[in-house]
């Protein structure tokens, strides 16, 4: 194992570290924030992230995605190479971050089709109405959801920040506790439960919140937009249909939303 970098960032210790030829990045503890492959580093790595661009199924050609919480860039990386006619924004509350993710995860600068606002999620969220097709939230504090981030008051903002039939993907532990609090929350901001998935390696539950659109969706349409994503990015969505069986309400045809 190879420690490339120890530094603190608005207080908190992060640490790059490279093994079996994968860099990741670690902050205030052992849980890895971001993966890069340095072979083949537009390669999604993680597969809480691979989980998390599952939001292709739902919304398969987002224009403008806002995501609040950078790590090493690799979702946004993967975003503004791989889908060339999205706009990508990205919220990040620590100025190091954006700096670690230049420097060792080869982030790439600002263009006409990516953004970086240095900001609180919380707060620019709620001033963007309508803005986005996708909103990714990606925020943690020592191993837990960012609290503003789970907030009432934060989902409301969620909600008015998508475009009608857009998606909210929101990352939490699946130990978290208050998991089934969180998701009671996006249903109140939302009018409808969240879909759940379970990543492969089972830590992580990401949830899908729809705003409008039919409340659900056919098996077969899913399958045909997990084949899409694998054919054009590689992203084996195939995968995560059964954890969406498993998790939510559905039927023989339908998924529930």
């Amino acid at each position: 194992m190879k420690r490339l970098r120890n530094v603190l960032a608005a207080h908190k210790a992060i640490e790059i570290v490279e093994e079996d030829g994968v860099r990741v990045l670690q902050i205030g503890g052992d849980a890895i924030q971001s993966a890069m492959r340095l072979d083949a580093p537009d390669r999604i790595e993680l597969d809480y992230v691979r989980a998390m661009l599952a939001f292709l199924l739902f919304c398969p050609k987002p224009r403008k995605v806002l995501m609040v919480g950078l790590g090493g860039g690799s979702m946004a990386r993967f975003i503004h190479q791989r889908m060339p006619a999205a706009r990508v924004c990205v919220v990040e509350i620590d100025p190091g971050m954006v700096t670690v993710a230049r420097r060792y995860f080869r982030f790439p600068e600002e263009d006409g089709r990516l953004e970086i606002v240095i900001g609180d999620g919380a707060e620019v969220v709620p001033e963007r109405p309508a803005s986005c097709d996708v909103l990714v939230v990606d925020g943690f504090i020592d191993g837990s959801p960012a609290k503003d981030l789970c907030a009432q008051a934060f989902y409301n903002g969620a909600f008015a920040a998508l475009r009608e039939g857009g998606v909210m993907v929101a990352n939490f532990m699946s130990d978290d506790k208050r998991l089934e609090t969180y998701c009671s929350r996006i249903e109140k901001s939302f009018g409808r439960r969240p879909a759940l998935l379970l990543a492969e390696e089972e830590d992580n539950f990401i949830a899908f919140a729809r705003r409008g659109g039919s409340r659900r969706i056919a098996w077969a349409e899913l399958k045909a937009r997990a084949r899409a994503a694998n054919a054009l990015f590689g992203l084996p969505l195939g995968e995560c249909l059964e954890s969406l069986r498993r998790h939510n309400s559905h039927s023989s045809r339908y998924l529930e939303l």
